[in-house]
């Protein structure tokens, strides 16, 4: 015989700390209903009740027929259903739990890729105490390097020669 529900498993408060604004009026009528289910199953006894098989066989004039009844009925055994979800789910929850772990370690070298870069930028002279050495110095590809690398005035990419706009097609000549 299966256990008796007596009460809901489910963590109501925990459920709707995850469901967002705009879907709460479903999971509140969700919750009504469930209610509404629990009730009907305790407002029912856990066990069928009795059947008078005497009382029957004194009421019924056809003979043996309800010895018959009474032995189909306590052949039948009607099995509860097996559980063949649980195992799919909780191998699903295995593989989401990779997931999630492999998503907080790449979360976790992120930040720690990011917090190094907070700190080399703290651990830089402030930009308005800076001199054109001082940024030459920090940042030298950004540096304007009239030497090595001179440019023509507006000093932008777009107006050096030999420019190539990365968002145009390659042209085949």
């Amino acid at each position: 015989m299966a256990k008796r529900i007596s009460q809901s498993s489910v963590n109501w408060a925990a459920l709707a700390e995850r469901v967002p604004a705009e879907q709460r009026g479903n999971l509140a009528t969700f919750k009504v209903r469930s209610d509404g289910y629990l009730r009907r199953v305790l407002a029912n006894p856990p066990e069928p009740p009795k059947i008078n098989w005497a009382m029957y066989k004194q009421t019924i004039p056809v003979a043996g027929m309800v010895d018959t009844f009474q032995k189909q009925y306590e052949a039948l055994k009607i099995p509860y259903p097996a559980d063949t979800q649980t195992a799919l789910v909780e191998a699903q929850w295995a593989e989401v739990k990779k997931a999630i772990q492999a998503f907080v370690q790449e979360s976790n070298a992120s930040i720690a890729s990011y917090e190094k870069e907070i700190a080399a930028t703290k651990a830089l002279l402030p930009y308005d105490q800076m001199t054109m050495e001082d940024y030459n110095d920090a940042f030298p590809e950004q540096a304007l390097d009239p030497v090595n690398r001179p440019t023509f005035w507006p000093h932008n990419p777009e107006e050096q020669p030999g420019y190539v706009d990365p968002d145009q097609p390659a042209s085949s000549h």
